[in-house]
C-alpha cells in the first residue's frame, strides 16, 4: 500500500497528542494507515467478537497489555472503553499513547466528548485523493474514476468496480444502517439510496423522496442522516453571506466516493460515465470530495460552500481559505467556453471583501487565464487544494 497524504500530519498530531482519533468510511484504509505509520503498536480490532468482549468485561485488564501505547480499531463499537483511555493518559501525561479508529461518527464524537475534550486531536481519512491514485497510474480519465472510484482495496488490490460495489453495499452500508436505526424494509432504504444517487450534486427534497420511496419524510431524514454519519454522503452548505439577496437556504448532496454514486446508477462503463445525463453532477463530485480530501489531509476543516441566489445565478464551490473566498466552477465539458467564467463574475459583481480571482476546474487538456480566471484540469494537478487555496492572493477582485 502507497504511503497517504495524511501520514505527515498523523505523526504530527501523535506528537502533541496522547490520543489521535481517525475517522472516515468503511474501506478508506484508516486500519492499513495507522498499521503502517505505527508498526511497532500492538494492535486490537473491536470489530472482533472476542477482543470486544474481552474489552467489555474487564476494561482495565484489557487494556493493561496497551499501557506503552496501542492501536484500538472500530473504537465505536465499544465507546465506553474511552473513559478508561482517558485515566491512563491524564496518569501518563504522554503524547501518542493511543491511536483510535472508528467509522461511526455521532457515537464516537459523543464519547470523545465526553471522555477525551482536549486530549485527542481528530483526522478524517476519506478513500483515496487524486495525488494518491496518481502513485498507481500517472494519467486518469475522469469518468474512468467515476466507474473506479477511490477506494484503497479497488485499486491495491485491481478488483472489479461492479463486484466491489455491490459487496459494500451489502457488507458495510447496509450493516451500518441496520446498526444505526430500526430497518424494517430494506428493499425501501435501497431504493431511497437509488434515488438519492440520482440526486448527486442537487439540493435534496426530503418530501419528494418520502412521496417516491413510500415512507415519511422524517423517517427519509433519519436515514439521510444515518449515512451522512457512516461517511456514505457529505453536505456542501449554501454560502449565507450578507449579500442583499435571498439564497438557496438547503445544502447539496455529493457522496464521499463517486463510484459508488455511479454504480447505483448502473452506471459501469468509462462510455456511460462520459454520456449519461448527470456527467457533469458525477464530475462534480468527483473534484468537490478531492478539493475536500486535500483539506483533511492536512489536519484542516475545509469551509467549503456553493452559491445560489432567487435569480439563479450559481457559482458550484467557493472556499474559504487564508481570509479570502476563492470561487470555482467545474464542468465536465473537454471545450471550455466563456460562458464558464459568467457565473465567477456575477458573484464578484455582487462587492464581498476579498474574493480571490476565480477558477475554472474542465476536462480540458489546455491551462491558461482568461480575464483573470485561471483554467485548469483538476486531474492534472498534483495538490489541487494547494493550487486552489494559493492561485490567486495577488489578484483580489
Amino acid at each position: 500500500m502507497i504511503e497517504r497524504d495524511i501520514t505527515k500530519e498523523l505523526v504530527e498530531c501523535a506528537a502533541e497528542y496522547p490520543v489521535v482519533t481517525i475517522l472516515g468510511p468503511r474501506q478508506s484504509g484508516k486500519t492499513t494507515l495507522v498499521q503502517m505509520t505505527f508498526p511497532e503498536r500492538p494492535y486490537f480490532s473491536l470489530e472482533y467478537p472476542d477482543v470486544r468482549a474481552a474489552a467489555e468485561a474487564d476494561p482495565r485488564g484489557f487494556l493493561s497489555q496497551a499501557r506503552a501505547g496501542a492501536i484500538l480499531d472500530e473504537v465505536q463499537r465499544l465507546p465506553s472503553l474511552l473513559s478508561y483511555i482517558q485515566g491512563i493518559v491524564d496518569e501518563r501525561g504522554e503524547p501518542g499513547v493511543f491511536i483510535l479508529t472508528g467509522s461511526h461518527q455521532p457515537r464516537l464524537h459523543e464519547a470523545i466528548s465526553q471522555s477525551l475534550a482536549g486530549r485527542t486531536a481528530i483526522l478524517s481519512l476519506w478513500p483515496f485523493s487524486l495525488s494518491e491514485l496518481r502513485r498507481y497510474k500517472p494519467r486518469w480519465s475522469a469518468f474512468e474514476l467515476i466507474v473506479k472510484g477511490c477506494f484503497p482495496r479497488l485499486h491495491e488490490k485491481r478488483l472489479d468496480p461492479r463486484r466491489f460495489y455491490n459487496g459494500y453495499l451489502q457488507t458495510y452500508v447496509e450493516r451500518d444502517v441496520r446498526a444505526l436505526i430500526n430497518l424494517r424494509d430494506l428493499s425501501q432504504f435501497q431504493m431511497f439510496l437509488t434515488l438519492l444517487a440520482g440526486r448527486v450534486g442537487q439540493v435534496a427534497n426530503f418530501t419528494s423522496l418520502s412521496n417516491d420511496v413510500g415512507v415519511s419524510s422524517t423517517t427519509i431524514r433519519n436515514w439521510f442522516n444515518v449515512l451522512k454519519a457512516s461517511y456514505v454522503v457529505f453536505e456542501l452548505p449554501p454560502f449565507s453571506a450578507n449579500i442583499r439577496k435571498r439564497i438557496i437556504k438547503s445544502p447539496k448532496t455529493y457522496f464521499t466516493d463517486v463510484g459508488l454514486a455511479a454504480f447505483l446508477l448502473g452506471i459501469h462503463t468509462e462510455d456511460q460515465a462520459s454520456r449519461d445525463p448527470l456527467r457533469g453532477n458525477l464530475y462534480e463530485n468527483l473534484v468537490i470530495a478531492d478539493i475536500i480530501k486535500g483539506g483533511l489531509n492536512r489536519g484542516i476543516r475545509p469551509e467549503v460552500y456553493f452559491f445560489r441566489d432567487s435569480h439563479g445565478n450559481e457559482v458550484d464551490l467557493l472556499i474559504r481559505e487564508n481570509g479570502q473566498l476563492i470561487p470555482v466552477e467545474i464542468k465536465s465539458a473537454a471545450t471550455f467556453s466563456t460562458d464558464f467564467v459568467k457565473g465567477l463574475e456575477r458573484f464578484k459583481a455582487l462587492g464581498l471583501d476579498r474574493v480571490a480571482a476565480g477558477v475554472v476546474l474542465y476536462n480540458g487538456e489546455q491551462e491558461f487565464t482568461v480575464r483573470g480566471v485561471r483554467v485548469l484540469n483538476p486531474l492534472h494537478v498534483q495538490d489541487l487544494w494547494g493550487t486552489l487555496t494559493s492561485l490567486n492572493l495577488q489578484k483580489m477582485a
